[in-house]
């Protein structure tokens, strides 16, 4: 186990392998081990990082009244500079591809690459997807101090599942991988999902974001999310896109082998590889 010190918090993040580096941000309400399908392959080749963002895992709260994702960007920037990190590869999924996002338009020359997954941009498209990230998103927070995070997400995956089918992928294994870490606190749910609410406030440029990019999705994400992708490839100035056939939102889980090879395929072409190691 191992903790950094990144402004007022002990982040807690765990490395794996040697090689160019390749940081690895979780989505909402979950912690690093998301990213274990994809640690132990390329670990092979590369050094791997993942932690857990500030509210999350074994990381844990702050004593701040609110949080944002410029303030997760700079958790990672400190966390970049603490590791002493030479222009790393950053993956982030779904909030994690936000945070990715502000941290590539605010430090564009510290990165050599970027893959942004199961994500989307800080604007909403529609009128009905600005309700249901602004909206709705806050509106899970009474029930949720009232019943626990647990039972509410279950209640909305199964209303996921029958407004599109597949979406959620395979739930249980993101209910395996909880069981395995701390119990997030309702005050930091609520402060995270607020923050993911909020995201649209976010002063970004997607222009600005000069690294190439990698935008992968889950071919049976939520519409809103699908709806993204386009905006993405065509905004970023250098962006690929791949699709995972058969995943859902969370497409590393759902297909690790076809992400992880999108991902190698991707260090391939951006030539992100360390002569003593290679890549497969």
């Amino acid at each position: 186990m191992a903790t950094v010190r990144t402004g007022d918090i002990e982040t807690y993040y765990e490395q794996r392998g040697s090689g160019p580096a390749i940081v690895f941000v979780h989505g909402a309400i979950l912690d690093h081990g998301q990213w274990t399908p994809q640690m132990e392959p390329l670990s092979d080749d590369y050094t791997t990082i993942a932690y857990d963002v500030r509210g999350h895992g074994r990381t844990g709260g702050s004593a701040r009244e609110r949080y944002s994702i410029e303030l997760f960007a700079e958790d990672l920037a400190a966390l970049v500079t603490a590791l002493d990190l030479d222009r790393p590869v950053l993956c982030g999924h779904s909030m994690g591809g936000c945070i990715a996002q502000a941290y590539a338009a605010r430090y564009p020359d510290r990165l050599a690459g970027l893959v942004l997954a199961d994500t989307f941009a800080p604007e909403p498209l529609t009128r009905g997807e600005w309700v249901q990230r602004s909206l709705l998103l806050r509106a899970t927070v009474p029930p949720v101090r009232l019943l626990g995070y647990e039972r509410v997400e279950r209640a909305l995956v199964w209303l996921h599942e029958r407004l599109s089918r597949g979406a959620s992928g395979d739930y249980g294994e993101i209910e395996r991988l909880r069981s395995g870490g701390p119990r997030m606190a309702t005050d930091e749910f609520a402060k995270v999902i607020r923050a993911v609410a909020r995201f649209h406030e976010t002063d970004l440029d997607l222009a600005a974001i000069t690294t190439p990019t990698l935008v992968i999705y889950g071919e049976n994400e939520p519409a809103f999310v699908r709806r993204h992708v386009p905006t993405l490839e065509t905004t970023l100035p250098d962006a690929t896109v791949r699709e995972v056939p058969g995943a859902g939102h969370a497409s590393n889980l759902d297909d690790p082998d076809s992400f992880t090879r999108s991902i190698r395929e991707f260090l391939a072409r951006i030539g992100f590889a360390d002569p003593a190691h290679g890549t497969e």
